[in-house]
């Protein structure tokens, strides 16, 4: 399913200049994915959108949820959310969060779809898809660096 949603990613601009589902399936089908792949992806997009129409864009173009959190809140992750992402998953989401390009708003999404995802966990690289295709959704691209920590393969990293 995520080489699907990669391949979405690379090729549409944004979430509202990808086609229908009919359309975008028979393109899908004609680059060679698999039919189960297409419909999980299709599935996981639709879901997706649903969970977009929650969130509005203000004046400012910033993201927005009402209503909004206050500053003393904080966000509990239930036993079924930690299972399924684990330390590193929920480290990253608080890392992505405390350097201020993660609003809630984006993170109840990512979590929720990060929750829809078929397999029993997920690990750091498909949560990496997830967060670009959420912000793909709304037509946002993270600044510089947190694009490429979220392309970055950190397996090839030396430290210094």
């Amino acid at each position: 399913m995520f080489e699907v949603l990669v391949f979405v990613y690379e090729n549409y601009w944004r979430g509202d200049a990808c086609p229908e589902a009919y359309a975008l399936e028979r393109k899908l089908s004609a680059h060679g994915f698999e039919a189960g792949e297409i419909q999980e992806a299709l599935v996981w997009l639709d879901g997706l959108n649903l969970a977009a129409q929650n969130v509005c864009l203000d004046v400012e173009s910033e993201l927005e949820w009402a209503p909004e959190p206050s500053d003393a809140s904080m966000r509990v992750f239930s036993i079924s959310e930690q299972d399924k992402l684990g330390a590193e998953c929920l480290g990253f989401i608080s890392f992505l969060e405390s350097s201020g390009v993660l609003p809630p708003a984006l993170r109840e999404i990512v979590v929720d779809r990060a929750m829809a995802v078929p397999e029993d966990d997920v690990c750091l690289d498909a949560l990496k898809i997830i967060v670009l295709m959420v912000y793909w959704r709304f037509g946002h691209e993270p600044d510089a660096l947190i694009l490429d920590e979220l392309c970055d393969d950190a397996e090839d990293r030396i430290a210094h």
